[in-house]
């Protein structure tokens, strides 16, 4: 008997040595875990190392990791730990925070289930995903804010979690908590540093003299790489009603620059009308913003900031958008986009300012050659003129005599040319003018600003005095939509107009080196500009040169009003 008493007490010994050596490895493993997590500093491999280690301590089968979205209800983030790429393939898409999740959503505290089927949020599982039953969660919280949730599932050996596994799971969760801070603050630094160096750069740009459209490009290239986003439009306003899409950046440009979007129910048209940051966590989903080109397809989260520097309206919109498996823009990433954007306002503001300088001075030019034509040259040719007119009485050979004449006639033609060049040359571009050349050029001028460059523009022959008021009016409207289908459409690095005057007609020439007219493309604009020719008794002749683009040729006889 006492031999007997003696083993059990032996037994019980050994049974609470190996309870403590299991309690001892059990804490290394845990303080092993806590230290994995906290050398992290990237907040996504911080994730995936939390959830990583919750499935050994507890040794679950299957864990995860939601992280909540903004709006407190769903789940943003889902990372898994026991699946295959196939089987996460096969279940679809992860869940969103319903049922069992969503349960931990709505009351943050430990939630340990014998059987997760049988509890009255459950209503079990999508196609394909593989049954489960025990089930512990527990809440992961960053300072005062609950972050997300740890799921774990199916406890090796068919045993149920205990009171001892959610213990070691929560305090895994306070060290998470304050893993993902210390990430999110070294992230939020890395992303500040980051906008102080762009911002540097940016200000040398301004400061140096760049182009509008460098600057402009430079502002849009780093905002998408700061903050993720996989394309950037830099939208500016044609009307009370209507924005262009003056820069695109990332994907699918050439779908996107030059497209017209509507204010209203448009997230660039929200942010430009109320001068403040507008979000969207779907920018194709969301029913706000229903209106304008459909080309964001793949796209979620979104964000347009209004670029602007005081109280006046908006000079145009900057809009970010990310895939639709990223999380939603959030306020530590709008606030520097907001003084982000009031750089790219700047930089419109300073691109106008430089711009009126050079205008200045290209008047004053002008008006210096006016003077000096009209001074000397138009002078000379007159007294010139006056001296054949002369000497032609003393010719007797009637052939010699006919020369001269003639020659009076050209100089006299010529007169009016340089007189006509001179009206032009002190147009103002903002006084309307009846003049053709005048409008000709206010109208190429305009279109720099959606080109992106300055088409070369050639002018010949008694434009403002041979062309009836009629015909000039629709010269210059074809040339208007010329332009802005080449704007819109052609993908173009050079244009040239020309407009030419003679003896019985009008030409307009609008050619690119674009991507050309495709065949059974739309034709309606083509077909507004057929319609103007015919109107006035000429015709329109669209051309596919062999080097390629396309060159618009656009006539009108002078002979009828």
């Amino acid at each position: 008997m006492p031999r007997l008493h003696l083993d059990e007490l032996l037994d019980e010994l050994q049974a609470r040595i190996d309870d403590a050596r299991g309690t001892r490895d059990r804490v290394h493993s845990l303080l092993e875990a806590v230290l994995s997590v906290g050398r992290e500093l990237d907040l996504t491999h911080v994730l995936r190392s939390i959830v990583e280690a919750a499935a050994v301590l507890v040794d679950a089968q299957y864990a995860a990791l939601g992280v909540i979205g903004p709006d407190g209800r769903t789940l943003s983030q889902f990372l898994t730990v026991g699946l295959s790429q196939e089987e996460i393939d096969e279940i679809g898409p992860f869940p969103s925070g319903h049922g069992i999740l969503g349960e931990l959503i709505r009351k943050p505290e430990p939630l340990r289930l014998k059987d997760l089927g049988t509890h009255h949020a459950s209503y079990g599982f999508p196609a394909h995903h593989p049954p489960m039953h025990t089930f512990l969660g527990v809440p992961i919280r960053v300072r005062e804010e609950v972050f997300g949730n740890l799921y774990l599932t199916d406890k090796r050996g068919g045993a149920e979690f205990d009171a001892e596994d959610e213990a070691v799971l929560t305090t895994l969760s306070v060290a998470a908590g304050v893993a993902i801070d210390n990430a999110r603050l070294y992230e939020a630094s890395q992303r500040q540093h980051q906008w102080l160096q762009v911002a540097g750069e940016i200000t040398n740009s301004l400061l140096s003299g760049t182009a509008r459209q460098d600057v402009l490009e430079l502002i849009a290239v780093r905002a998408r790489e700061i903050t993720g986003a996989v394309l950037a439009d830099i939208c500016v306003p044609v009307s009370d009603t209507e924005l262009q899409v003056e820069l695109a950046i990332g994907m699918r440009t050439e779908e996107r620059a030059g497209l017209m979007a509507p204010v209203a129910g448009t997230l660039s048209g929200q942010a430009y009308g109320s001068r403040a940051p507008a979000v969207t966590a779907d920018l194709v989903g969301d029913a706000r913003f229903a209106s304008g080109p459909r080309c964001f397809e793949g796209l979620g989260p979104a964000v347009a900031v209004p670029l602007g520097t005081g109280a006046g309206a908006a000079r145009g919109v900057l809009l970010l958008a990310r895939t639709a498996d990223r999380p939603a823009f959030t306020e530590d990433e709008i606030r520097p986009l907001e003084v982000f954007a009031g750089q790219a306002a700047l930089a419109l503001e300073l691109a106008d300012r430089r711009r009126d300088a050079e205008q200045l001075a290209l008047l004053e030019d002008r008006d210096r050659i006016a003077r000096d034509l009209h001074d000397l040259a138009i002078q000379r040719l007159f007294a010139t003129g006056m001296t054949l007119q002369s000497a032609a009485r003393f010719i007797d050979h009637s052939g010699a005599a006919e020369r001269v004449t003639r020659a009076v006639g050209d100089l006299d033609d010529t007169i009016k040319i340089i007189r006509s060049t001179i009206f032009g040359l002190r147009a103002r571009d903002s006084e309307p003018s009846p003049l053709l050349r005048a409008r000709a050029a206010r109208a190429v001028g305009e279109a720099a600003a959606h080109l992106g460059f300055p088409p070369r523009l050639s002018m010949e022959g008694l434009l403002d005095t041979d062309v009836p008021a009629q015909v000039a009016d629709h010269v210059v409207a074809v040339l208007v939509e010329a332009l802005s289908n080449v704007a819109r459409h052609a993908r173009a690095t050079r244009v040239e107009v020309g407009l030419q005057a003679t003896a019985d007609r009008v030409l307009l020439t609008v050619a690119d080196d674009g991507v050309g007219i495709p065949e059974g493309g739309r034709r309606s604009g083509l077909r507004n500009l057929a319609e103007r020719a015919e109107s006035v008794g000429g015709g329109l002749e669209v051309q596919s040169p062999s080097e390629g683009g396309s060159r618009l040729v656009w006539t009108a006889p002078l002979g009828r009003p």
